[in-house]
């Protein structure tokens, strides 16, 4: 059944209570939000050499976006209209849901978009007194740099999960059509504001390290290089805007592909025959629909708590923020599972036995369990102190063509283990909605929620990012020479990167579980359930993932393999050529068969 056909009850009175409820919560995201701008904003943002460099990145930042929004304005008209027209032939009788889908989509472009713009208007206010912070203690510019990104994710949060609830609050049983609306939107902002804001960046970024090192030999950072305040406003438009916009959409599609999910398996007959015909399927569905709006209301109030959670000691002389993070992350995680398991005790009752259905909690919780391993995989990948990285910076002894091997051997390497991960969990929710097909497709969707449960914490990972990035290189243009703080701000930096990375695979995470649970629907709406490869089944698609993630995992052991015996070799060169001067001068023969037994060895090691 095709979401256009579905006819959902009337909410219940308590339903009503609830969404009003969770309304209240998209409020309080946005209050503490507004809060968190006021600690920033009252920290002092120092020397005026400092402040100048800021206000020429925040120039640039807010120029940048302004330009956007003329590019998008156009696009974003004609596509509503479009929809507008379109939905307007599908529902001829119903000119209200018509009109209100092309104004959800507005809404979805402007609440997007402008989770972007605070996010990345506060992020340049912050690093600029973060790297102030950093003269006097650790502990308060990493504490003010990871409350500045906290801004981006509880807005984020706060305009879509208010969106979402006045939507539904409106439109009530026929929400769910206008919701498409609105995570389209979402999606086309997304699309500008990532795609543009990264190519943005790394033009920027590439192009000033290119002439900045590589030409003039200068470090990175430096005030005679005219690229730097582009490449600082790169960070900002790139990894602060573009990716709460991106995380904006999978916030919301994941959302939508809940809710189309459980309207359409009401109309499924093995559904009706579980949970009492039609009509008890329906009501059953809108609980499943209600339920989704409550685990994102738990999401806020859990990534309130790993927020406040990211704290050092005072006088604490620990110098890796990503301890603090990873603490704050995995509060926020708990908080959420428990969030869970209470909304579930008093919400999700199985209408068939009158006891709390746990298996919904359950699916959530395997969403957190997946963002866990794969936090915990990126950041094995990208931690400065874990093997591939120290491996690949290993590898740079011996040149730039080694370095490149192991980082690309490394990096395809991490991206096998991820679609495993997602994999297993997309497997693990089917088999807890073993007995209904279409449950197991919400349970799908539900791993999807439960993942970014706490998206307001996961954005504030990401944007600190940037953050401490901007603040170093502000230091350092600024011209402040203080040892201690320059180390400190150059450390954050590096982990900022790390926390970046984190989130990224967060969000293609859930943009894959997205993709499954969508496919359902899709096939139904074009009558294609008997035709080709059946990709809307869960387990064909789990094989595509692994079947996909072979050839990386191959390749990577044959790239590292290769990397690894090449630096043997170039050393074991290097050595006669040190050894014996003789070689270069064309007195003295090389020892061509140690070269040879290296190579040969090495293949046989690397080949078991």
């Amino acid at each position: 059944m095709s979401e256009a056909k579905v006819v959902l009850p009337a909410l219940t009175s308590l339903q009503q209570v609830i969404l009003w409820a969770v309304l209240a919560s998209a409020l309080i995201a946005l209050i503490f939000g507004l809060w968190l701008v006021r600690i920033v904003l009252r920290a002092d943002p120092g020397a005026k050499s400092m402040t100048d460099v800021a206000d020429a990145v925040f120039e640039g930042s807010m120029a940048y976006l302004r330009r956007q929004v003329k590019t998008m304005i156009f696009f974003v008209v004609a596509i509503a209209v479009a929809l507008f027209l379109m939905y307007r032939s599908v529902y001829p009788d119903r000119l209200d849901l018509s009109i209100g889908i092309a104004i959800a989509f507005i809404l979805g472009v402007s609440a997007s978009y402008g989770a972007g713009f605070v996010g990345m208007w506060l992020a340049v206010k912050g690093n600029v007194r973060s790297a102030n912070a950093a003269l006097t203690s650790f502990k308060d510019a990493m504490e003010l740099a990871f409350k500045a990104g906290g801004v981006s994710g509880m807005f984020t949060v706060g305009l879509g999960l208010l969106g979402a609830t006045i939507i539904f609050l409106i439109f009530q049983q026929d929400a769910m059509k206008v919701l498409v609306g609105f995570g389209f939107g979402g999606s086309l902002a997304a699309l500008f504001m990532r795609v543009g804001g990264g190519i943005y960046t790394k033009a920027a970024d590439v192009g000033g390290d290119l002439v900045g090192k590589v030409e003039a030999g200068i470090p990175e950072d430096d005030p005679r290089n005219a690229a730097t305040i582009a490449d600082n406003v790169g960070d900002n438009v790139g990894d602060c805007a573009g990716m709460a916009a991106d995380v904006f959409e999978s916030y919301e599609v994941t959302l939508v592909a809940a809710i189309i999910l459980a309207a359409y398996a009401a109309g499924e007959g093995e559904f009706q025959a579980l949970y009492g015909g039609l009509a008890g399927a329906g009501a059953f569905a809108m609980k499943l629909i209600i339920f989704a709006l409550m685990l994102r209301a738990v999401g806020v109030f859990s990534s309130i708590i790993g927020i406040m959670a990211v704290r050092l000691p005072a006088g604490s002389t620990m110098r890796d923020p990503m301890r603090p993070i990873n603490m704050g992350y995995m509060t926020s995680a708990i908080a959420s599972i428990v969030g869970f398991f209470i909304v579930n005790y008093f919400y999700m009752t199985d209408p068939r036995t009158g006891q709390p259905d746990w298996r919904f909690a359950i699916t959530a919780t395997l969403g957190i369990a997946l963002a866990v391993v794969t936090l915990w995989l990126t950041n094995y990948f990208t931690h400065p102190d874990r093997g591939p990285v120290m491996e690949t910076a290993q590898s740079a002894r011996t040149g730039p063509a080694t370095l490149i091997l192991s980082g690309l051997g490394e990096g395809l390497e991490s991206s096998v283990w991820a679609l495993l991960v997602i994999a297993a969990a997309i497997i693990g929710a089917m088999l807890i909605f073993h007995e209904s097909e279409a449950l197991q497709f919400y349970g799908i969707a539900l791993t999807g929620l439960g993942l970014l449960t706490t998206t307001g914490f996961i954005l504030a990972m990401d944007t600190y990012g940037p953050i401490t990035d901007n603040a170093h290189g502000i230091f350092e243009m600024g011209g402040i020479h203080q040892e201690e703080a320059s180390r400190t701000l150059s450390w954050m930096d590096a982990i900022g990167n790390t926390t970046k990375a984190l989130t990224k695979g967060l969000a293609i995470a859930t943009a894959v579980i997205a993709a499954v649970s969508l496919f359902r629907s899709f096939i139904d709406e074009a009558r294609l359930g008997s035709l080709g490869v059946q990709v809307n089944s869960p387990t064909v698609f789990v094989g595509l993932l692994i079947g996909g993630a072979v050839p990386f995992l191959f390749s990577s052991f044959a790239i590292k393999a290769v990397g690894r015996a090449a630096y043997q070799v170039v050393f074991e060169v290097r050595r006669q050529f040190r050894e014996h001067p003789g070689i270069m001068e064309g007195k003295e023969l090389p020892d061509y068969g140690t070269c040879v037994v290296i190579a040969t060895a090495t293949a046989q090691k690397e080949l078991l």
